[in-house]
Protein backbone atom coordinates (compact mmCIF):
# COMPACT_ATOMS: atom_id res chain seq x y z
CA UNK A 1 0.00 0.00 0.00
CA UNK A 2 1.62 3.55 -1.01
CA UNK A 3 1.02 5.80 2.20
CA UNK A 4 1.54 9.56 2.70
CA UNK A 5 2.13 10.67 6.44
CA UNK A 6 2.26 14.23 7.07
CA UNK A 7 3.66 15.22 9.89
CA UNK A 8 7.84 13.93 11.27
CA UNK A 9 6.90 14.39 14.91
CA UNK A 10 5.94 12.32 18.01
CA UNK A 11 2.25 10.76 16.48
CA UNK A 12 4.18 10.72 12.92
CA UNK A 13 6.88 8.68 13.89
CA UNK A 14 4.72 6.73 16.23
CA UNK A 15 2.58 5.66 12.94
CA UNK A 16 5.74 4.92 10.63
CA UNK A 17 7.30 2.92 12.91
CA UNK A 18 3.99 0.62 12.86
CA UNK A 19 3.30 0.90 8.95
CA UNK A 20 6.92 -0.23 8.54
CA UNK A 21 6.12 -3.97 10.00
CA UNK A 22 3.77 -4.51 6.65
CA UNK A 23 4.72 -4.12 3.04
CA UNK A 24 3.97 -0.83 3.10
CA UNK A 25 5.63 2.31 0.73
CA UNK A 26 5.68 5.09 2.76
CA UNK A 27 6.21 8.99 2.55
CA UNK A 28 6.43 11.34 5.16
CA UNK A 29 6.61 15.02 4.58
CA UNK A 30 7.81 17.60 7.07
CA UNK A 31 8.72 20.78 7.33
CA UNK A 32 11.67 20.30 9.65
CA UNK A 33 14.39 18.47 7.74
CA UNK A 34 16.07 17.51 11.18
CA UNK A 35 12.75 15.25 11.88
CA UNK A 36 12.91 14.18 8.24
CA UNK A 37 16.23 12.78 8.56
CA UNK A 38 15.67 11.12 12.36
CA UNK A 39 12.56 8.94 10.48
CA UNK A 40 14.43 8.43 7.31
CA UNK A 41 17.38 7.02 9.42
CA UNK A 42 15.43 4.57 11.23
CA UNK A 43 12.52 3.13 8.67
CA UNK A 44 12.63 2.76 5.10
CA UNK A 45 10.71 5.81 3.69
CA UNK A 46 10.84 8.67 1.64
CA UNK A 47 11.34 11.85 3.23
CA UNK A 48 10.02 15.05 1.66
CA UNK A 49 10.55 18.53 2.90
CA UNK A 50 7.61 21.02 2.35
CA UNK A 51 4.02 21.82 3.80
CA UNK A 52 2.09 19.22 3.30
CA UNK A 53 -0.77 21.20 2.61
CA UNK A 54 0.80 22.24 -0.68
CA UNK A 55 0.40 20.32 -4.06
CA UNK A 56 3.46 20.40 -5.16
CA UNK A 57 4.82 18.47 -1.97
CA UNK A 58 2.14 16.26 -2.18
CA UNK A 59 3.01 15.27 -5.41
CA UNK A 60 6.57 15.11 -4.86
CA UNK A 61 5.30 12.38 -1.74
CA UNK A 62 3.86 10.32 -4.85
CA UNK A 63 0.32 11.40 -4.49
CA UNK A 64 -0.99 10.66 -7.94
CA UNK A 65 -0.43 6.95 -6.47
CA UNK A 66 -1.33 6.94 -3.27
CA UNK A 67 -3.84 5.10 -1.41
CA UNK A 68 -3.65 6.70 1.66
CA UNK A 69 -2.91 9.87 3.25
CA UNK A 70 -2.37 10.11 7.31
CA UNK A 71 -2.51 14.31 8.22
CA UNK A 72 -1.08 14.24 11.23
CA UNK A 73 1.34 17.08 11.92
CA UNK A 74 0.87 19.28 14.77
CA UNK A 75 -1.90 22.09 12.66
CA UNK A 76 -5.38 21.57 12.32
CA UNK A 77 -5.54 23.87 9.62
CA UNK A 78 -3.02 21.98 7.58
CA UNK A 79 -4.04 18.69 8.47
CA UNK A 80 -7.69 19.61 6.79
CA UNK A 81 -6.43 21.24 3.91
CA UNK A 82 -3.96 18.89 3.12
CA UNK A 83 -6.79 15.87 2.72
CA UNK A 84 -8.68 19.03 1.04
CA UNK A 85 -6.20 18.93 -1.59
CA UNK A 86 -5.44 14.87 -1.41
CA UNK A 87 -9.23 14.62 -2.31
CA UNK A 88 -9.93 17.47 -4.86
CA UNK A 89 -6.26 17.08 -6.98
CA UNK A 90 -5.31 13.47 -6.52
CA UNK A 91 -8.18 11.74 -5.51
CA UNK A 92 -6.72 9.91 -2.51
CA UNK A 93 -8.93 6.87 -1.30
CA UNK A 94 -8.34 7.13 2.32
CA UNK A 95 -8.22 10.65 4.09
CA UNK A 96 -7.56 10.41 7.81
CA UNK A 97 -6.87 13.57 9.86
CA UNK A 98 -5.54 14.41 13.37
CA UNK A 99 -7.21 16.88 14.84
CA UNK A 100 -6.43 18.75 18.91
CA UNK A 101 -8.50 21.60 18.97
CA UNK A 102 -12.13 20.69 20.79
CA UNK A 103 -13.25 23.39 18.55
CA UNK A 104 -13.08 21.60 15.74
CA UNK A 105 -14.58 18.94 17.22
CA UNK A 106 -17.86 20.40 18.40
CA UNK A 107 -21.02 18.59 17.37
CA UNK A 108 -22.51 21.91 15.94
CA UNK A 109 -20.12 21.64 13.32
CA UNK A 110 -20.04 18.08 12.61
CA UNK A 111 -21.74 18.58 9.05
CA UNK A 112 -17.72 20.51 8.10
CA UNK A 113 -16.47 16.51 7.23
CA UNK A 114 -18.17 15.09 4.10
CA UNK A 115 -17.84 14.67 0.89
CA UNK A 116 -19.33 18.31 -0.40
CA UNK A 117 -17.19 20.03 2.63
CA UNK A 118 -14.04 19.17 3.57
CA UNK A 119 -13.75 14.95 2.74
CA UNK A 120 -12.21 13.65 5.51
CA UNK A 121 -12.80 9.48 6.06
CA UNK A 122 -11.57 9.25 9.92
CA UNK A 123 -11.04 12.23 12.54
CA UNK A 124 -8.26 10.94 14.78
CA UNK A 125 -7.66 12.51 18.56
CA UNK A 126 -4.63 11.10 19.88
CA UNK A 127 -4.33 12.33 23.19
CA UNK A 128 -7.89 11.86 24.03
CA UNK A 129 -7.55 7.82 22.82
CA UNK A 130 -4.39 7.96 24.90
CA UNK A 131 -6.06 9.00 27.82
CA UNK A 132 -9.10 6.89 27.56
CA UNK A 133 -7.00 4.14 27.12
CA UNK A 134 -5.19 4.81 30.62
CA UNK A 135 -8.84 5.86 32.80
CA UNK A 136 -9.73 1.99 30.91
CA UNK A 137 -6.68 0.57 32.87
CA UNK A 138 -7.32 2.92 35.85
CA UNK A 139 -10.84 1.55 36.06
CA UNK A 140 -10.06 -2.05 35.96
CA UNK A 141 -7.22 -2.95 38.97
CA UNK A 142 -5.01 -5.90 37.95
CA UNK A 143 -5.34 -5.65 34.35
CA UNK A 144 -2.32 -4.19 32.44
CA UNK A 145 -4.57 -3.56 29.15
CA UNK A 146 -8.22 -3.31 28.43
CA UNK A 147 -9.71 -3.58 25.25
CA UNK A 148 -13.64 -3.08 25.10
CA UNK A 149 -15.52 -5.16 22.32
CA UNK A 150 -19.24 -6.58 21.06
CA UNK A 151 -20.76 -3.34 22.35
CA UNK A 152 -19.07 -4.22 25.85
CA UNK A 153 -20.30 -7.64 26.32
CA UNK A 154 -16.44 -8.78 25.62
CA UNK A 155 -13.23 -7.22 27.06
CA UNK A 156 -9.91 -8.51 25.68
CA UNK A 157 -7.34 -8.44 28.67
CA UNK A 158 -3.98 -8.89 29.88
CA UNK A 159 -2.48 -9.48 32.75
CA UNK A 160 1.28 -9.80 33.63
CA UNK A 161 2.00 -13.17 35.39
CA UNK A 162 4.14 -12.05 38.71
CA UNK A 163 5.72 -14.53 41.30
CA UNK A 164 2.51 -14.60 43.01
CA UNK A 165 0.41 -15.86 40.18
CA UNK A 166 -1.38 -19.07 41.61
CA UNK A 167 -1.89 -19.94 37.67
CA UNK A 168 1.79 -20.40 37.30
CA UNK A 169 2.70 -23.74 35.69
CA UNK A 170 -1.03 -24.37 34.94
CA UNK A 171 -1.76 -25.61 31.32
CA UNK A 172 -4.34 -23.56 29.20
CA UNK A 173 -6.40 -27.45 29.28
CA UNK A 174 -6.51 -27.47 33.47
CA UNK A 175 -7.32 -23.76 34.32
CA UNK A 176 -10.91 -24.22 33.90
CA UNK A 177 -10.47 -27.30 36.62
CA UNK A 178 -7.79 -25.41 38.50
CA UNK A 179 -10.39 -22.40 38.37
CA UNK A 180 -13.97 -23.23 37.08
CA UNK A 181 -15.03 -19.54 37.36
CA UNK A 182 -13.07 -18.62 34.74
CA UNK A 183 -15.00 -18.18 31.29
CA UNK A 184 -11.99 -16.68 29.47
CA UNK A 185 -10.69 -17.61 25.74
CA UNK A 186 -6.96 -17.35 25.17
CA UNK A 187 -5.93 -15.04 22.69
CA UNK A 188 -1.78 -14.18 22.52
CA UNK A 189 1.04 -14.73 24.89
CA UNK A 190 3.81 -12.39 25.03
CA UNK A 191 7.29 -13.88 26.70
CA UNK A 192 10.55 -12.27 26.31
CA UNK A 193 9.50 -9.93 24.02
CA UNK A 194 7.80 -12.53 21.56
CA UNK A 195 4.47 -13.71 20.70
CA UNK A 196 2.62 -17.15 20.31
CA UNK A 197 -0.75 -18.53 20.19
CA UNK A 198 -0.85 -20.72 23.60
CA UNK A 199 -1.86 -24.30 22.70
CA UNK A 200 -4.03 -26.75 25.21
CA UNK A 201 -0.73 -28.03 26.77
CA UNK A 202 0.72 -24.47 27.54
CA UNK A 203 2.07 -23.78 30.86
CA UNK A 204 1.65 -19.85 32.11
CA UNK A 205 5.43 -18.75 33.20
CA UNK A 206 6.15 -16.13 35.68
CA UNK A 207 6.91 -12.81 33.41
CA UNK A 208 4.38 -13.80 30.96
CA UNK A 209 2.41 -11.02 29.68
CA UNK A 210 -0.78 -13.31 28.97
CA UNK A 211 -4.20 -11.68 26.89
CA UNK A 212 -7.38 -13.27 27.01
CA UNK A 213 -11.06 -12.90 26.24
CA UNK A 214 -13.30 -12.60 29.16
CA UNK A 215 -17.01 -12.05 29.37
CA UNK A 216 -17.47 -8.46 30.97
CA UNK A 217 -19.64 -9.35 34.00
CA UNK A 218 -16.42 -12.30 34.27
CA UNK A 219 -13.85 -9.82 34.77
CA UNK A 220 -13.33 -9.36 38.70
CA UNK A 221 -13.57 -13.31 38.76
CA UNK A 222 -10.88 -13.62 36.07
CA UNK A 223 -9.01 -11.08 37.36
CA UNK A 224 -9.19 -13.09 41.09
CA UNK A 225 -8.20 -16.48 40.09
CA UNK A 226 -4.80 -15.29 38.10
CA UNK A 227 -3.79 -13.47 41.59
CA UNK A 228 -3.63 -9.47 40.10
CA UNK A 229 -7.30 -8.55 40.99
CA UNK A 230 -7.46 -5.32 43.87
CA UNK A 231 -9.49 -2.67 45.26
CA UNK A 232 -10.80 -0.04 43.64
CA UNK A 233 -8.32 2.93 42.53
CA UNK A 234 -9.49 6.27 44.31
CA UNK A 235 -6.52 8.16 44.40
CA UNK A 236 -4.50 9.05 41.31
CA UNK A 237 -1.17 11.00 40.90
CA UNK A 238 -0.52 12.32 37.32
CA UNK A 239 3.44 13.55 36.28
CA UNK A 240 3.13 16.03 33.74
CA UNK A 241 0.52 17.82 32.70
CA UNK A 242 0.45 18.09 29.11
CA UNK A 243 -2.91 17.52 26.82
CA UNK A 244 -2.90 13.61 27.63
CA UNK A 245 -3.02 14.22 31.44
CA UNK A 246 -5.93 16.94 31.18
CA UNK A 247 -7.72 14.95 29.43
CA UNK A 248 -7.42 12.06 31.60
CA UNK A 249 -8.22 14.46 34.47
CA UNK A 250 -11.45 15.10 32.91
CA UNK A 251 -12.36 11.49 33.10
CA UNK A 252 -11.37 11.05 36.73
CA UNK A 253 -13.09 14.14 37.72
CA UNK A 254 -16.96 12.48 36.44
CA UNK A 255 -15.98 9.38 38.31
CA UNK A 256 -17.67 9.07 41.52
CA UNK A 257 -15.13 6.56 42.67
CA UNK A 258 -12.63 9.06 42.80
CA UNK A 259 -11.67 10.69 45.58
CA UNK A 260 -8.44 12.52 44.55
CA UNK A 261 -6.72 13.21 41.63
CA UNK A 262 -2.95 15.29 41.69
CA UNK A 263 -1.28 16.79 38.65
CA UNK A 264 2.31 17.74 38.94
CA UNK A 265 3.12 20.15 36.65
CA UNK A 266 6.97 22.22 36.52
CA UNK A 267 5.84 25.08 34.23
CA UNK A 268 4.49 27.21 36.03
CA UNK A 269 2.47 28.90 33.47
CA UNK A 270 0.81 25.58 32.17
CA UNK A 271 -0.01 24.73 35.79
CA UNK A 272 -1.55 27.57 36.07
CA UNK A 273 -4.15 26.92 33.20
CA UNK A 274 -4.79 23.34 34.39
CA UNK A 275 -5.86 25.24 37.85
CA UNK A 276 -7.77 27.15 36.10
CA UNK A 277 -9.14 24.47 33.43
CA UNK A 278 -9.91 21.86 36.09
CA UNK A 279 -12.48 22.35 38.73
CA UNK A 280 -11.67 19.08 41.41
CA UNK A 281 -8.13 18.35 40.46
CA UNK A 282 -4.99 19.26 43.07
CA UNK A 283 -2.13 21.16 40.61
CA UNK A 284 1.19 21.23 42.69
CA UNK A 285 3.72 23.41 40.41
CA UNK A 286 7.41 21.91 41.01
CA UNK A 287 9.65 19.49 39.94
CA UNK A 288 8.04 16.08 39.82
CA UNK A 289 10.79 13.61 41.27
CA UNK A 290 11.90 15.93 43.93
CA UNK A 291 11.01 14.41 47.17
CA UNK A 292 9.35 17.74 48.20
CA UNK A 293 7.14 16.79 45.34
CA UNK A 294 6.32 13.29 45.87
CA UNK A 295 5.54 14.23 49.63
CA UNK A 296 3.28 16.70 48.65
CA UNK A 297 1.42 14.46 46.32
CA UNK A 298 1.18 12.16 48.92
CA UNK A 299 2.13 9.64 46.33
CA UNK A 300 3.29 6.69 49.22
CA UNK A 301 -0.99 6.83 49.85
CA UNK A 302 -1.74 6.81 45.97
CA UNK A 303 -3.18 4.13 44.24
CA UNK A 304 -2.05 4.64 41.58
CA UNK A 305 0.08 6.93 39.44
CA UNK A 306 0.49 7.78 35.70
CA UNK A 307 3.46 9.30 33.94
CA UNK A 308 2.35 10.54 31.44
CA UNK A 309 5.42 13.67 30.00
CA UNK A 310 6.50 13.18 26.24
CA UNK A 311 9.70 11.76 27.81
CA UNK A 312 10.33 8.27 28.09
CA UNK A 313 12.97 8.12 30.24
CA UNK A 314 11.20 10.46 32.51
CA UNK A 315 7.63 8.42 32.50
CA UNK A 316 10.06 5.11 33.23
CA UNK A 317 12.21 6.82 36.29
CA UNK A 318 9.15 8.19 37.51
CA UNK A 319 6.99 5.27 38.04
CA UNK A 320 10.18 4.06 39.14
CA UNK A 321 10.51 6.60 41.88
CA UNK A 322 6.89 6.27 42.48
CA UNK A 323 6.74 2.65 43.39
CA UNK A 324 10.07 3.05 45.83
CA UNK A 325 7.80 5.24 47.51
CA UNK A 326 4.82 3.71 48.06
CA UNK A 327 2.73 3.80 45.33
CA UNK A 328 0.38 0.48 44.69
CA UNK A 329 0.19 0.62 40.64
CA UNK A 330 2.45 2.60 38.67
CA UNK A 331 1.15 3.61 34.79
CA UNK A 332 4.54 5.20 32.15
CA UNK A 333 3.12 6.07 28.38
CA UNK A 334 6.13 4.99 25.99
CA UNK A 335 6.79 6.97 22.81
CA UNK A 336 9.36 4.37 21.20
CA UNK A 337 9.96 0.88 21.02
CA UNK A 338 14.01 1.78 22.29
CA UNK A 339 12.24 0.53 25.52
CA UNK A 340 10.06 -1.93 24.79
CA UNK A 341 13.26 -4.43 26.17
CA UNK A 342 12.87 -2.90 29.63
CA UNK A 343 9.68 -3.98 30.14
CA UNK A 344 10.72 -7.25 31.69
CA UNK A 345 12.68 -5.46 34.18
CA UNK A 346 9.90 -3.01 35.89
CA UNK A 347 7.87 -5.48 37.45
CA UNK A 348 4.01 -5.00 36.96
CA UNK A 349 4.89 -1.30 36.20
CA UNK A 350 2.04 -1.23 33.42
CA UNK A 351 3.43 0.13 29.96
CA UNK A 352 1.09 2.46 27.60
CA UNK A 353 2.86 2.15 24.37
CA UNK A 354 1.13 4.96 22.15
CA UNK A 355 1.90 3.84 19.06
CA UNK A 356 -0.55 0.87 19.45
CA UNK A 357 -3.28 3.17 21.06
CA UNK A 358 -2.55 5.67 17.57
CA UNK A 359 -2.78 3.28 15.09
CA UNK A 360 -5.46 1.41 16.79
CA UNK A 361 -7.11 4.40 15.88
CA UNK A 362 -7.12 3.56 12.09
CA UNK A 363 -6.53 -0.08 11.75
CA UNK A 364 -9.96 0.15 10.75
CA UNK A 365 -9.22 2.00 7.41
CA UNK A 366 -5.93 1.08 7.04
CA UNK A 367 -6.95 -3.16 6.61
CA UNK A 368 -8.99 -5.01 3.82
CA UNK A 369 -11.20 -6.83 5.59
CA UNK A 370 -14.44 -5.58 6.94
CA UNK A 371 -13.71 -4.55 10.67
CA UNK A 372 -15.86 -2.67 12.97
CA UNK A 373 -13.18 -2.19 15.66
CA UNK A 374 -9.54 -3.69 16.16
CA UNK A 375 -6.73 -3.08 18.51
CA UNK A 376 -3.07 -3.05 17.83
CA UNK A 377 -1.15 -5.25 20.90
CA UNK A 378 1.82 -3.24 20.47
CA UNK A 379 4.63 -2.95 17.89
CA UNK A 380 5.23 -6.56 15.94
CA UNK A 381 2.53 -8.23 18.35
CA UNK A 382 -0.12 -8.61 16.14
CA UNK A 383 -3.99 -7.34 15.87
CA UNK A 384 -7.23 -8.35 16.99
CA UNK A 385 -10.31 -7.74 15.06
CA UNK A 386 -14.09 -7.43 15.35
CA UNK A 387 -15.77 -8.13 11.92
CA UNK A 388 -19.46 -8.52 11.42
CA UNK A 389 -20.48 -11.32 8.75
CA UNK A 390 -23.31 -10.35 6.41
CA UNK A 391 -25.59 -11.77 4.08
CA UNK A 392 -22.24 -10.94 0.94
CA UNK A 393 -19.41 -12.17 3.42
CA UNK A 394 -17.63 -14.95 1.52
CA UNK A 395 -17.57 -17.22 4.70
CA UNK A 396 -21.03 -17.09 5.93
CA UNK A 397 -21.49 -20.73 5.96
CA UNK A 398 -18.07 -21.78 6.32
CA UNK A 399 -16.81 -23.83 8.94
CA UNK A 400 -13.75 -22.20 10.72
CA UNK A 401 -11.50 -24.92 9.66
CA UNK A 402 -12.19 -24.53 5.86
CA UNK A 403 -10.87 -21.00 5.91
CA UNK A 404 -7.45 -22.01 6.22
CA UNK A 405 -6.39 -19.41 8.44
CA UNK A 406 -2.54 -18.78 8.75
CA UNK A 407 -0.33 -20.38 11.45
CA UNK A 408 -0.39 -17.50 14.59
CA UNK A 409 -3.73 -16.61 13.45
CA UNK A 410 -7.03 -17.61 15.07
CA UNK A 411 -10.87 -16.67 15.29
CA UNK A 412 -11.31 -16.43 19.27
CA UNK A 413 -14.84 -15.84 20.02
CA UNK A 414 -18.64 -15.76 18.33
CA UNK A 415 -20.89 -13.44 19.44
CA UNK A 416 -24.41 -14.63 18.16
CA UNK A 417 -27.18 -13.10 19.13
CA UNK A 418 -26.87 -12.83 22.98
CA UNK A 419 -24.40 -15.46 23.24
CA UNK A 420 -20.56 -15.24 23.63
CA UNK A 421 -19.08 -18.79 22.03
CA UNK A 422 -15.76 -19.76 21.92
CA UNK A 423 -15.58 -22.29 19.00
CA UNK A 424 -13.55 -25.36 17.84
CA UNK A 425 -12.57 -25.44 14.34
CA UNK A 426 -15.77 -27.16 13.15
CA UNK A 427 -17.73 -24.68 14.51
CA UNK A 428 -19.86 -23.13 11.73
CA UNK A 429 -19.94 -19.31 11.05
CA UNK A 430 -23.87 -17.89 10.30
CA UNK A 431 -24.87 -14.57 8.91
CA UNK A 432 -25.60 -11.92 11.51
CA UNK A 433 -22.17 -13.15 13.84
CA UNK A 434 -19.42 -10.87 15.02
CA UNK A 435 -16.26 -12.67 15.00
CA UNK A 436 -12.98 -11.67 17.05
CA UNK A 437 -9.96 -12.74 15.12
CA UNK A 438 -6.29 -12.56 15.90
CA UNK A 439 -3.68 -11.97 13.59
CA UNK A 440 -0.04 -12.18 14.37
CA UNK A 441 1.61 -9.50 12.44
CA UNK A 442 3.44 -11.91 9.90
CA UNK A 443 -0.16 -13.19 9.15
CA UNK A 444 -2.24 -10.26 8.81
CA UNK A 445 -2.24 -9.91 4.72
CA UNK A 446 -3.26 -13.71 4.33
CA UNK A 447 -6.16 -12.86 7.38
CA UNK A 448 -6.99 -9.78 5.68
CA UNK A 449 -7.34 -11.61 1.99
CA UNK A 450 -9.97 -14.35 3.74
CA UNK A 451 -11.86 -11.70 5.56
CA UNK A 452 -11.97 -9.05 2.60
Amino acid sequence: MKIIVCGAGRIGKNIVSYLSYGNNDISVIDIDQQKLDEVAKEWDILPVLGNAAHPDVLERAGAEEADMILALTNSDEVNMVACQVADYLFHIRKKIARIDSEEFLNPLWCDLYNPNHINIDLIIFPDMAIAEAIYSIIKVPGASSVMPLADKKLYLLSVKCLENCPLIKTSIDHIEMAAPEIKIAPVSVVRNGKNFIPTGEYCLEQGDEFFFLVPEEDIEEALHSFGTDRPSNEKIVIFGGNQISLYLARLLENDDNVISSKIIEEDRRRASYLARTLEHTSIICGEMLSDVMLEEADVEATDVTVSATLKDKDNLLAALIAKKNGAHTTISLVNSNTYNTLVSNLNDNIIIDSSSVTISEILKELRKARINKAYSLGRGLGEVWEIYVDATSLITDKKIVELELPENSKICAIIREENIIYPDIYERILEGDKLIVYSSSKAIKKVEKIFS
